[in-house]
């Protein structure tokens, strides 16, 4: 069964298509060294909510956007295999986290082992 990572982050949305060429870019860099899928997307109909939401989980500012993205492999030892991979690519590992166009301190992630799948 497959294996998925997910990812939820702030970005400022004046900063939304420099956002996009990266995550473009990295998706190529994931999808090269063999996973089978990389989706990005950008809050579209998101709310806060009473006790937790993803605005709420991100400490999301008035002038920024959820982004909310996953990326599937066949499993979780091709999913480590390949984040080690990707981390060594000179095209991600080359990447100065401070001109990121988003704050990584407020990004959060994780593993995923699927419990349904069509």
């Amino acid at each position: 069964m497959a294996y998925v990572d997910g990812f939820v982050l702030p970005v400022p949305r004046d900063r939304i298509e420099d956002y996009r060429a990266i995550a473009g870019q990295a998706g190529k860099v994931w999808l090269e060294h063999g996973a089978l899928e990389y989706v990005e997307c950008v809050a579209d109909d998101v709310q806060p909510g009473k006790l937790t939401s993803f605005p709420q989980a991100v400490q999301l500012k008035p002038d920024e956007v959820v982004v909310f993205a996953w990326i599937r492999y066949a499993s979780r030892e091709d999913r480590d295999r390949i984040d080690a991979a990707v981390m060594e690519d000179p095209r991600i590992a080359g990447m100065d986290p401070a001109t990121l166009p988003f704050d990584g301190q407020r990004m959060f992630w994780g593993g995923f082992r699927p419990i349904v799948e069509y």
